[in-house]
């Protein structure tokens, strides 16, 4: 637990007021909390009493969290709205835009920036007074940060890259509201169906046995909907590490989707080695989740060995997340330097594992794009889709590739310059 600096009740304290502000607060940053357990704190905190501050913190915390990844998100905003004296300073720092040299003193800690977030509630930070001696002009920055349709319409369309800080921040915000649907594969199980088309012959002959051999109703059955599992491999060389950090947001969002239809979402990054981040995406908090798939990634914006990194996949993870016919998703630039001849066979054995090979390349946002690096050369006669992934346009347009088993995207096209 975090060291807090003393609390001071004022002489005529709003403790009700005060928590059910702090019940909103959390409400914006992603946890569940309703009226109800806004009433459950302050039973809570009038029969624990407010004389101790560790026994206050936990009084809350029992009463708003019921789940281990809201602990951080939940102390962070604790912290912010009640103990440090100087919060809305922190908070503002942390909303600013890193121009200028205007940057936050500590890198913020996991749930920090939402909790920011929550605790703002749309408000705006204003830039510092720039030090205007010494200068005869005076510069004036204005900064509008209201959100209409166009300002998302532009961001939809925009490279990942030429984003600045601020549309990067909502770019996030748009990826974590996207979701990647998928279609049920059918299965030769069935489940019983007034309406099926196949006779369940066990369950109509064993009905008709309890009554003495008289078949009063024929069962039918249906084939019962099997869900695939998506497979995603995220390059994190130099790069690409700008797009793979944009992806890896909105692999985090359709991991936790529930309904979206897929079983289970596998995720990897390769650079120079293959790391398995599977379990780092399954933490709620998007922060805390990317920070700790950061520290198990020690090879980030290093080289690339497409090659190597896809041996090593086929070698100790294909049997183990390519079953029940897997959907992959390949997104790396395809510039590599090793052996073509050891990338095209790797690439193939993959393709063969999967139910359906789709690659995102960010280089296809050029008109004049063409297959000349024998990377690009090797890999693309080995998937089934071959598409841009550069901007929030190109990641919503999975959802139309998955729902079409037809759709090649670019790979014809291509091809046919090879």
């Amino acid at each position: 637990m975090p060291e807090y600096a003393p609390l001071d009740l004022p002489e005529h304290p709003k403790l009700t007021h005060n928590i059910t502000h702090f019940a909103r607060a959390l409400r914006k940053a992603g946890l569940p909390v309703g009226p109800g357990r806004v009433v459950d704190a302050i039973r809570a905190v009038e029969a624990a009493g407010f004389t101790s501050q560790r026994d206050f913190f936990y009084t809350l915390r029992a009463c708003f969290v019921n789940r281990p990844e809201h602990r951080a998100v939940f102390a962070q905003i604790f912290r912010l709205y009640w103990r440090d004296p100087r919060y809305m300073e922190h908070m503002m720092a942390m909303m600013l835009p890193a121009i200028r040299g205007v940057q936050e003193e500590r890198a913020a800690q996991a749930g920090e920036k939402r909790a920011a977030e929550a605790l703002l509630d749309g408000q705006q930070p204003d830039l510092p007074e720039a030090d205007t001696q010494g200068t005869d002009e005076e510069t004036v920055i204005e900064v509008d940060a209201s959100l209409t349709i166009s300002t998302e319409e532009r961001l939809r369309t925009l490279d990942f890259e030429q984003m600045s800080v601020a549309e990067i921040a909502e770019a996030k915000r748009m990826l974590a509201k996207l979701t990647l649907p998928v279609q049920p594969l059918p299965s030769r199980r069935g489940q019983p169906s007034h309406t099926g088309h196949r006779i369940d012959a066990r369950k109509t002959l064993r009905a008709a046995m309890r009554r003495g051999g008289e078949m009063r109703r024929i069962h039918l059955t249906k084939p019962r909907p099997r869900w695939p599992n998506l497979v995603v491999l995220c390059d994190i060389s130099g790069s690409m590490s700008q797009y793979s950090r944009m992806v890896l947001h909105f692999l985090h969002a359709v991991a936790n989707e529930k309904g979206a239809g897929w079983a289970k979402v596998h995720a990897f990054t390769f650079g120079t080695r293959l790391t398995n981040i599977t379990r780092h995406l399954a933490t709620r908090d998007v922060d805390a989740a990317l920070a700790a798939a950061g520290q198990e990634a020690q090879d980030w914006e290093g080289g690339t060995r497409i090659g190597a990194c896809l041996h090593a996949f086929n070698r100790d993870w294909s049997r183990r997340v390519m079953g029940q016919g897997a959907v992959v998703l390949l997104i790396t630039d395809g510039l590599d330097r090793d052996d073509p001849g050891a990338l095209s066979h790797e690439m193939q054995r993959l393709h063969l594992s999967a139910r359906r090979l789709i690659w995102l390349n960010p280089l296809l946002r050029w008109e004049g794009f063409a297959p000349k690096a024998t990377g690009i050369r090797a890999m693309l006669p080995h998937v089934d889709t071959f598409r841009a992934g550069h901007s929030i346009a190109t990641l919503e347009a999975l959802a139309e590739a998955l729902s079409r088993p037809d759709d090649a995207g670019e790979k014809a096209r291509l091809m046919a310059q090879l």
